[in-house]
């Protein structure tokens, strides 16, 4: 069994994966001064039994590193995951100064590129299981790509830069995260991404039109979930998913998987949320349950 969490967090990004291994996975992070102490200490807990603890960075926007200077001097990573960049920012928030300081590291920066592969985070031994992380995207040989980081290295949006990332448990759960991709990026590369089914689908760029995933994707992907971040409501583009169960996480508030053999039982902290597209099995290992994927 593993646990995936999405914190509500308002208009950012911040995940934890408590892998069925020795392995703990953080994804983005984006606190305040009235969350960052609760999170912490959720992290703390959830992470004390493993014994790798990594941290993935999509990319530095503020809203996905914001405060990670606090979590980094509460948690001490070793394990810092970004795609290899050169961004720089013309007013540098502390946020941003340890992102740099991370991702420049020798000794904790680990660069994340289509089908690489590092011992726990996919591959296996002796000593410790994988963690069934896959990074589907970006390939670093790629023009379109490359033109990016240049943009970026400029003080250009960082959107673009951001990896595609595959969690899977066996004959379990599929996850996908795309960070904030946009769309129009999408059709560029659209032929360089091999992409498979997927239970559950966050929604790049929070679920905005912005980052509408194409079709081609979607079609492949066919997700049986689509989880819609915390933009502004104005801002979510749910036709581009129509056809397809979503969970708003403006509505739902905090949303935790808990990953089994063929099935995910889904938990909310807004008690008042339900759907209709989930089976009722009666969990109660987290409060309010809204029911479970079979998958």
């Amino acid at each position: 069994m593993s646990i995936v969490k999405s914190f509500s967090v308002g208009n950012g990004d911040i995940f934890y994966i408590k892998h069925n291994s020795k392995n703990f996975s953080i994804i983005d992070c984006y606190l305040f001064d009235d969350n960052k102490q609760d999170i912490l200490d959720e992290l703390k807990i959830e992470s004390s039994s493993k014994e790798i603890i990594r941290f993935i960075s999509t990319h530095p926007d503020e809203d996905h590193i914001q405060n990670l200077d606090y979590l980094d001097d509460k948690m001490k990573f070793l394990n810092f995951y970004c795609v290899k960049n050169e961004a720089g920012k013309k007013d540098e928030t502390s946020g941003f100064k340890r992102y740099c300081k991370l991702r420049d590291s020798d000794k904790k920066s680990f660069y994340i590129n289509q089908g690489c592969s590092r011992k726990w985070m996919n591959k296996s031994d002796s000593e410790r299981d994988t963690s069934g992380i896959n990074i589907l995207w970006p390939k670093i040989s790629n023009q379109d790509f490359k033109d990016e980081l240049e943009k970026v290295k400029a003080g250009e949006s960082p959107n673009n830069i951001s990896p595609i990332i595959k969690y899977s448990l066996q004959d379990g759960v599929r996850m996908l995260w795309m960070g904030d991709l946009e769309t129009d990026f999408m059709e560029k590369i659209k032929g360089e991404v091999s992409f498979s089914k997927i239970n559950i689908l966050f929604a790049p760029h929070h679920g905005r039109k912005t980052g509408k995933v194409i079709k081609e994707w979607l079609d492949v992907i066919n997700p049986d979930i689509v989880i819609m971040g915390e933009a502004p409501s104005r801002n979510l583009d749910y036709a581009a998913y129509d056809g397809y169960n979503k969970i708003t996480q403006n509505s739902a508030g905090d949303i935790t998987f808990q990953c089994e053999k063929s099935k995910i039982h889904i938990y909310v902290s807004n008690e008042s949320y339900s759907v209709d597209f989930l089976d009722d099995e009666r969990r109660h290992e987290f409060d309010n349950y809204i029911g479970t994927l079979n998958i």
